[in-house]
């Protein structure tokens, strides 16, 4: 059967409009007037709006840009800051909304008692769930058309309450700004404009009323906007001018002692009786009906437990599950009695909502991505001022309850992310980060265009040209990038199609093994077989960018053929300023128990303290810094010194130790003669660690490892590297 979908009057403005004239407009609203005045009232009342109005336009123009799915804000917010936040905000929205219903049904039995004061208000509270839950479960289209009912009703009751000018005597006498006097409840011992205007504001919390049955609407793009903002437009004129008529029609004395001002001066009392009755129904029934609509949603995006079943409708197309769910905590929170202790954090809630709706129009404003192109344009500042608001008036309500309803938001949203759940449909996320790298970059790059060595990090890119490179290498490019490092794969293309598709799968699972560790990883597949030139262009490329790799980082073996290719690209690779790294494993040892480190420094320059630098040493020096943090491993330092200008005192070991920062069980030694030589006599270590010397070639440092029968790790600086720093 086809689901029923309503229009812009039945599904959004009515549940709206009902919502906002609520049970505050007919007994608290003249208790508004009595203690803030006029121009307090005023003021209370048109605050109040600025926020829900911001919100209302925030929502809407959001609504007139995505396919908007069903659960409302949580499908706004998802689509923008993903399914963690739009759950965080969903959960807790839903719950709010759903205890809410207890919160009407108190009201409408409080109402109901003026008639039938003998009957026990448990049973007049569950007889009126019940009638609820009944409207509901006939299904929504009949809900609607009782809501129909209770709007006529409540025109009615306004009317007869504007009536009140003309069968009572007015005071024109009118108190401006006012006293303050306080209420009943406290003996009239005194309030504020704070007080008074906490008492108020839930008044205007209805404008997600009509969003939350996005997924009901038969044209919500069109019908949100127009339904909402409308809704508030109206609601808002009815309120300002319920003002005036209270403050004309009784005395400041009279406006804060009785409640009731508006059913007692009336032009006829019962049908204003009758529009509180209605009214605090229609926000029962609409908030019955909207609320299983966000749980609905919340299922279809697998966020919750027993997600599927939470999912499943009727064949009228009703979430009967969601709304039997709904029922058992509305049941609950009439168990409780007394709802005025967690009242406050439902508002909270509300309040997080309507914030974050803000937050999603000033996000994708500020992007300005081409895919934001809303038919309704809104100024920005309309949503800056809309989740400021939010967010303020939260803090003023109730700071520690503001804070506690934060803390169960933080809460969902770890949750969520633990979840890991995925979106088949996107969010902005993406290009909210994107602008913040390129503020970044901008910021950066005005403040100096060369790279700061402080700032300098591993970031590797990778020439490929068959599996074996990565998967013999795999765990040293890991204990050089971790945590913060980057990998960038450049895979040449095989001409065999088959080593291609082995190829390709084989890097699919590297990067997947690297990402299980945060780390920053890509790939790409380059149709050019020629190994220098591919990589040698690449490089010029990269250059021409901000995030860029500044390492080249080669693995060789024994079965290695045209190593003539390694020379030419540490050429290549010192003209285009990246650094070099070539990897040459010795067979049957690899990187052995990866705990011991030998690092070969040649050719300090003899002022070295007073330049601070170590010349060629940066890199060799770095990468065993960071091998053996993630090796939780040891250093040994030897230091080759043939020059008979650099002496090495017991101050001067100090001094490199301190300045380079060594791990605290690092040994420096001082030696002479040839590198080869000494090598050899070090046998001791899973890793040598070298600088690769002016002159030296590939054949050199293969015969190395070879002779030293330890795997070896040779590099080469590219100046923008500094160990002493």
């Amino acid at each position: 059967m086809i689901k029923k979908t309503f229009g812009t009057f039945a599904g959004v403005f009515t549940p709206t409009t009902l919502t906002i004239l609520g049970v505050i407009m007919y007994i608290r609203q003249p208790w508004v007037v009595g203690n803030a005045g006029v121009l307090g009232a005023l003021g209370i009342v048109l605050l109040s709006v600025a926020i829900t109005l911001t919100t209302a336009l925030s929502l809407s123009s959001i609504t007139t840009n995505i396919r908007i799915g069903s659960g409302g804000a949580f499908s706004l917010i998802s689509q923008s800051l993903g399914l963690e936040i739009g759950g965080a905000i969903g959960i807790p929205f839903y719950f709010a909304q759903s205890i809410a219903v207890a919160m009407y049904i108190f009201g409408f039995r409080e109402g109901l008692q003026t008639l039938t004061p003998d009957v026990n208000p448990l049973i007049l509270d569950l007889l009126i769930f019940a009638v609820v839950m009944g409207i509901a479960f006939i299904s929504t289209s009949f809900a609607f058309k009782i809501q129909f009912v209770i709007l006529g009703i409540i025109v009615l009751s306004l009317v007869s309450i504007y009536g009140a000018l003309f069968v009572n005597e007015l005071d024109y006498n009118i108190q401006w700004t006012g006293t303050y006097p306080g209420s009943i409840e406290n003996d009239f011992s005194g309030s504020s404009f704070w007080i008074v205007f906490a008492v108020f504001f839930p008044a205007v919390t209805g404008v997600m009323a009509g969003a939350n049955m996005s997924g009901d609407l038969a044209n919500p793009r069109k019908s949100i906007p127009v339904g909402t903002i409308s809704s508030v437009i109206i609601t808002t004129i009815i309120y300002v001018s319920l003002i005036f008529v209270a403050a004309v029609i009784a005395t400041p004395d009279e406006l804060a002692k009785n409640y009731n001002v508006f059913i007692d001066k009336s032009l006829y009392g019962p049908i204003v009786l009758a529009g509180l009755l209605g009214a605090t129904l229609s926000s029962a029934l609409g908030s019955f009906v909207g609320a299983p609509r966000i749980l609905l949603a919340l299922g279809e995006k697998n966020i919750l437990p027993k997600s599927q079943k939470l999912a499943k409708k009727s064949k009228k197309g009703e979430p009967v599950n969601a709304m039997l769910i709904t029922a058992v905590l509305v049941l609950f929170g009439i168990s409780l009695r007394n709802l005025n202790t967690i009242a406050p954090l439902l508002t909270m809630f509300f309040m997080i909502t309507y914030a974050m709706v803000n937050v999603v129009a000033l996000v994708e404003q500020t992007l300005g991505l081409p895919s934001y192109r809303p038919t309704l344009k809104i100024p920005i500042i309309v949503p800056a001022i809309g989740a400021f608001g939010s967010i303020a008036i939260m803090f003023v309500l109730n700071v520690i309850i503001a804070l506690f309803s934060l803390i169960f938001i933080v809460i969902f949203y770890l949750y969520l992310v633990k979840m890991n759940i995925k979106s088949a449909a996107g969010d902005s996320r993406s290009g909210l980060f994107t602008a913040l790298a390129e503020w970044a970059t901008k910021k950066t790059n005005s403040l100096r265009q060369e790279r700061e060595v402080r700032s300098w990090r591993p970031d590797l890119l990778i020439p490929v040209t068959m599996p074996k490179e990565i998967r013999s290498s795999f765990k040293l490019i890991h204990s050089i990038i971790y945590p913060k490092g980057s990998v960038k794969i450049l895979a040449l293309r095989n001409e065999n199609e088959v080593e291609q598709r082995n190829m390709e799968n084989f890097l699919k699972n590297a990067v997947k093994k690297f990402k299980e560790s945060d780390l920053s990883v890509s790939y790409t597949v380059i149709d050019n077989t020629d190994f220098n030139t591919t990589v040698n262009v690449s490089m010029q490329s990269l250059n021409a960018a901000f995030f860029k790799p500044n390492i080249i980082f080669a693995s060789l073996d024994s079965a290695t053929s045209n190593l003539g290719y390694y020379n030419r690209l540490i050429l290549d690779s010192k003209k285009n300023n990246f650094g070099m790294i070539i990897y040459i494993p010795y067979a049957t040892a690899s990187l052995a128990i990866e705990k011991s480190i030998n690092l070969w420094m040649t050719n300090i320059p003899v002022d070295w303290k007073a330049t601070f630098s170590v010349k060629d040493n940066n890199l060799s020096a770095l990468i065993s810094l960071l091998i053996c943090r993630n090796w939780k491993g040891n250093i040994d330092v030897h230091i080759l010194n043939n020059n008979p200008k650099l002496i090495f005192s017991e101050s001067d070991i100090e001094d490199l130790n301190t300045m380079v920062r060594f791990p605290k069980n690092t040994s420096i030694n001082i030696q002479q003669g040839d590198l080869l030589e000494n090598v050899i006599q070090q046998k001791n270590t899973d890793v040598n660690i070298f600088n690769i010397e002016p002159g030296m070639t590939i054949d050199d440092m293969v015969n190395i490892v070879n002779e030293s029968r330890i795997s070896a790790v040779f590099c080469a600086d590219s100046d923008f590297e500094n160990v002493l720093v």
